[in-house]
């Protein structure tokens, strides 16, 4: 199986403009991948690193006043090995963080999860949210967290993945978000779901159910969706006035089995 990936983003930024972007996939795939940035009509520099979680983050710096396009482009990603976890990750993913109140949802993940233990807790988890939610696309915005979905039961695929993480946590079970390319989701976007740490393997979840986890494309791990932003202003101001993401697989998209256990790859 070989996934191709494409992102292209325009907007309007004001002279000065600093900007992060979390779009690549962790490794450059033999077949090729491009980042291209165009600013005041000619290619503008991009400077790669890092971030704390080993997403590639890449920076733009001093872009000029006016319209800026870019256009990320992958081909033939085939499956990468499954994440491996360090002790460090059970610390770290269970604690509280900007969308994810976990000391909130003590009482209620033990009712969801009784006294289910791993993989049954997890699948407790993953079915109750795809039960108690309904996906509406534009019901929330970048404020709202695993509190405000709770009570609105609804929202959208970050709003799915942090109500499932904050869950798991409060449950004693390590959970990160990850936004990934979703071949055969609809609409096309960039989609947000949820790795969790059971017998030392990060297994993916999605309570959505919009596309299969076999065919996603990690680009970004952290706590939440602050970590995972595929776009980040850290000077000027940029308004975003066109998206479009495409996400195809070869030879055929696979079928999806809620039930199956699997890592992201």
């Amino acid at each position: 199986m070989e996934r191709h990936v494409r992102a292209w983003m325009r907007a309007e930024v004001r002279e000065g403009t600093d900007v992060a972007l979390l779009v690549a996939v962790p490794d450059a795939p033999a077949a090729g991948e491009s980042l291209s940035v165009r600013a005041g009509g000619a290619e503008h520099p991009v400077t790669e690193t890092r971030d704390r979680f080993g997403s590639r983050l890449h920076l733009l710096h001093d872009l000029p006043a006016g319209e800026v396009e870019i256009v990320y482009d992958a081909h033939g990603i085939a499956p990468a090995p499954p994440p491996r976890a360090d002790e460090a990750d059970a610390v770290l993913h269970l604690r509280p963080s900007r969308y994810c109140e976990v000391d909130e949802f003590t009482p209620v993940a033990a009712e969801i999860v009784g006294e289910r233990e791993g993989g049954a807790a997890l699948d407790a988890v993953v079915e109750w949210v795809a039960g108690h939610l309904e996906y509406v696309p534009g019901s929330s915005t970048i404020t709202d967290s695993a509190r405000s979905t709770h009570l609105a039961r609804r929202g959208v695929c970050r709003d799915y993945a942090h109500l499932t993480a904050t869950l798991l946590r409060a449950a004693g079970i390590p959970a990160r978000c990850s936004s990934v390319y979703a071949p055969g989701l609809s609409p096309m976007d960039f989609h947000l779901v949820v790795e969790a740490l059971v017998d030392g393997r990060w297994l993916v979840v999605d309570a959505t159910h919009l596309a299969p986890r076999a065919s996603m494309v990690r680009i970004a791990t952290g706590q939440d969706a602050a970590d995972t932003a595929f776009m980040t202003t850290l000077a000027g101001d940029v308004a975003l006035t066109g998206i479009q993401v495409t996400a195809v697989v070869d030879p055929a998209l696979p079928r999806e089995d809620p039930a199956e256990l699997l890592a992201l790859r």
